[in-house]
C-alpha cells in the first residue's frame, strides 16, 4: 500500500483544513490531498453540496482546477450550478466566477 492509499480512508477529515485558505496546513494539505485525484473528487462533490461558500471556493481553486480535464468534468453539473445559480453567498464569494473559469477550461478541451 502506497502512502497515498492510507489517506483514502480519512479524506473527508482532511478536506475540512480546506475550509479556511488562511489556515497554515490549508495549501500544504490541497498538495497532499492532489496526490489522490480519483479519491478526492467525491469528496470535493458533497463540499459543492454545502452552504459553506467559503470552503467551496477554497476547493474550486486550491483542489478543482488542478485536476485533469477528465475529473473536473465529473463535477461538471455541479459546476454548472455555483457559474449559473450561485446562491447569494456564491456570488458574494465569487465561486461562481470560479466555477465559470473552470468551465470554460472544460469547453477549450
Amino acid at each position: 500500500m502506497t502512502e497515498s492509499n492510507h489517506l483514502i480512508p480519512i479524506l473527508p477529515e482532511l478536506l475540512v483544513w480546506l475550509q479556511d485558505i488562511n489556515w497554515p496546513v490549508a495549501i500544504p494539505m490541497s498538495k497532499i490531498l492532489l496526490t489522490v485525484p480519483n479519491e478526492i473528487v467525491p469528496h470535493v462533490r458533497n463540499v459543492l453540496h454545502t452552504n459553506d461558500s467559503e470552503w467551496i471556493e477554497w476547493c474550486l481553486q486550491y483542489i478543482v482546477s488542478f485536476l485533469p480535464v477528465a475529473l473536473i468534468r465529473k463535477l461538471e453539473p455541479e459546476l454548472q450550478r455555483i457559474a449559473y445559480s450561485p446562491t447569494k453567498e456564491e456570488v458574494e464569494g465569487e465561486s461562481h466566477l470560479t466555477a465559470q473559469e473552470l468551465l470554460q477550461t472544460l469547453d477549450n478541451h
